[in-house]
């Protein structure tokens, strides 16, 4: 990831979402590498539109051979998980090729709870940004189960620990 693509990125999004995974694992404590930006968005019908509509005015669009505006359909992305196992669409730019961004095809858990839990932080100069709550993003850890998902939970329950 660039600094100047992330800039852009949260200067150019003012829709509801979270960033979750590597970027929210860092940002509650366990400093690691990642090479993405993953984000949960409230996918209520107007804010994802307003947010393709944002994504692509940065360039960005769906790796995939699909159209962007296909993510929009609530049936289509229930297919892809449930047909593919997709849990994720992978976004790329040619203007900010070094920064790619994982956009969740569902929501992991109830985004308006999960926003209420959620923290603040800044990834770009006066931008709060939602990231998701520690809790909420252990349990996304937990439920992944990947190595990289399995490493981060011990970690942030250390962290968690450490902090009690």
């Amino acid at each position: 990831m660039q600094r100047h693509s992330i800039d852009a990125v949260f200067r150019g999004l003012h829709e509801s979402l979270l960033v979750v995974d590597g970027l929210a694992v860092v940002t509650h404590g366990y400093v690691r590498f990642t090479a993405d930006l993953d984000l949960v968005a409230d996918l209520e019908p107007q804010n994802l539109a307003s947010f393709i509509t944002a994504l692509e005015s940065l360039g960005y669009g769906p790796q995939a051979p699909v159209p962007f505006s296909a993510f929009a359909d609530p049936e289509n992305r229930r297919r892809w998980a449930a047909e593919k196992g997709l849990t994720v669409i992978s976004l790329s730019s040619p203007r900010h090729p070094a920064t790619e961004i994982d956009l969740f095809v569902e929501s992991p858990f109830d985004f308006d709870d999960a926003w209420g839990r959620s923290t603040i932080a800044e990834f770009a100069e006066g931008v709060p940004t939602r990231v998701v709550g520690l809790d909420d993003l252990v349990s996304m850890k937990r439920k992944a189960g990947r190595p990289k998902d399995l490493d981060d939970l011990r970690q942030l329950e250390r962290l968690r620990g450490a902090g009690s």
